[in-house]
């Protein structure tokens, strides 16, 4: 395995909160989520808006991270990617996929998520074979 890349984003989850503001949120969620995202997305109550805005900050600090570990091979969109969380059981690790294009077909992608207070931290790392 070799190693293609590292990609680390921060993000202060208060900046979701003001883009879900100006654009509305199935705006905002509908251009950033996946199809499989966006439907956990909205399964989420709205009266749950803390859930909503950490579960679009997630996704958008891993979706940063991971285009910093595949820029410039690749130039993925948003929707490309698909984060899948910590199983409900805690069996499987947090994931992330691609829509496969071509090489990108042999990557792995290896995450990481942390959350303290208003931050989420996201780390990438990216194998192929």
């Amino acid at each position: 395995m070799v190693i293609l890349g590292i990609g680390a984003d921060i993000l202060h989850a208060p900046r979701i909160l003001r883009l879900i503001e100006r654009r509305g949120p199935i705006n905002l969620a509908s251009r950033i989520l996946s199809e499989e995202e966006l439907c956990a997305w909205q399964a989420i109550p709205p009266a749950h808006e803390a859930r909503r805005v950490r579960f679009l900050a997630v996704r958008w600090a891993v979706k940063e991270a991971a285009y910093k570990a595949v820029y410039p091979l690749a130039r993925p969109t948003w929707k490309d990617f698909t984060f899948h969380s910590l199983s409900d059981d805690g069996i499987r690790k947090p994931t992330l996929e691609i829509s496969a294009k071509d090489h990108e077909a042999s990557w792995t992608f290896h995450t990481s998520i942390s959350h303290d207070g208003d931050y989420v931290f996201a780390t990438v790392l990216v194998e192929t074979t």
